[in-house]
């Protein structure tokens, strides 16, 4: 079967697809034949070196952590799911693979009727991350949220979920996105210098939590939140010395044991709000698993209002 794969690091053209051996469900898995997969954002980074110190990857790397499609082996000991239904997953963060005609996954969730197959493919990733940065923020009704880089893969779920929480939410963009935003339930603010001055317009009593989907702007976000530890960040490498939490999943081995536990009840949260009409899926562009690498080019540019999916 195709996979994707990189065996150093290097500009998006190291990633490539090659032919592998399929793999097979074991006890408490399911296999699928995917439609769609998702893109990680986190992978971009690891492909291009930036993250070795904190994920040094161990070569080949078969790339992808989600994806959608239609099971075709069913594992011993697993209910509720049976060859050719239709879901929604994400692999084990060790074995990853997702960008494949075939993946094992451990999580999963029905596929709503309501996302097309891209949707799907583009949910589980960003869901699990935004859901395990929104409850380590123990983000709760009424409080105030800021998503900077909420016109993102994760900031646009992150936006709909703290929502849905029942937290008003401001999200930082460029003001091209700022409509687009207003579409997901979020107050728009244009991000940059003197972002404090302008959330405290919208915000005169201050914010409770702040979700970093960007990086670059720790002093300012902690200076908006009042503390750092009231700021959680997915994507600065340099959290360590603010003060401020970096949530990722990546396996204890790879990471030096200092993973947050996957948010995994997420998906079938997410589910619950696509049949209510309350979680959309922004996709930002679709490839065909053959341009890979011109997924992993466009994704570098950090300006894809949502997630890259690749249509297998």
């Amino acid at each position: 079967m195709r996979a994707v794969q990189f065996s150093e690091y290097g500009p998006p053209a190291v990633v490539r697809v090659v032919e592998v051996e399929e793999p097979h469900a074991g006890p408490g898995e399911i296999r699928i034949a995917v439609r769609v997969s998702g893109l990680s954002t986190g992978e971009v980074a690891i492909r291009s070196g930036a993250m070795r110190d904190l994920v040094p990857a161990r070569f080949p790397w078969r790339t992808g952590f989600d994806a959608a499609g239609v099971v075709d082996e069913v594992g011993e000991g697993v209910t509720g799911v049976a060859p050719g239904d239709e879901v929604f997953g994400m692999t084990s963060s060790v074995t990853r693979g997702a960008n494949a005609d075939h993946v094992v996954l451990v999580s999963w969730a029905p596929k709503p009727s309501a996302w097309s197959w891209e949707e799907a493919g583009a949910a589980a990733g960003n869901v699990e991350t935004a859901t395990r940065v929104l409850d380590r923020l123990a983000v709760r009704p009424g409080q105030t949220v800021l998503v900077q880089g909420a016109a993102g893969a994760v900031g646009t779920l992150a936006v709909q979920l703290a929502a849905a929480r029942g937290a008003r939410v401001i999200g930082t963009a460029s003001e091209r996105n700022h409509e687009f935003l207003r579409s997901l339930g979020a107050e728009p603010v244009t991000y940059g210098p003197g972002l404090a001055d302008r959330v405290s317009v919208l915000a005169p009593d201050g914010v409770d939590a702040v979700f970093d989907c960007a990086g670059g702007a720790l002093p300012e976000l902690v200076k908006i939140a009042g503390s750092p530890d009231r700021v959680v960040t997915i994507a600065d490498m340099t959290a360590a010395s603010h003060g401020v939490h970096l949530s990722h999943g990546t396996p204890e081995a790879e990471a030096g044991g200092n993973a947050d536990p996957l948010a995994v009840h997420g998906l079938d949260l997410a589910v619950e709000l696509a049949a209510q009409g309350k979680l959309r899926v922004p996709v930002a562009a679709a490839f065909p698993l053959e341009e890979v690498a011109a997924a992993h080019e466009l994704s570098e540019g950090k300006h894809a209002p949502g997630r890259i999916v690749l249509v297998h």
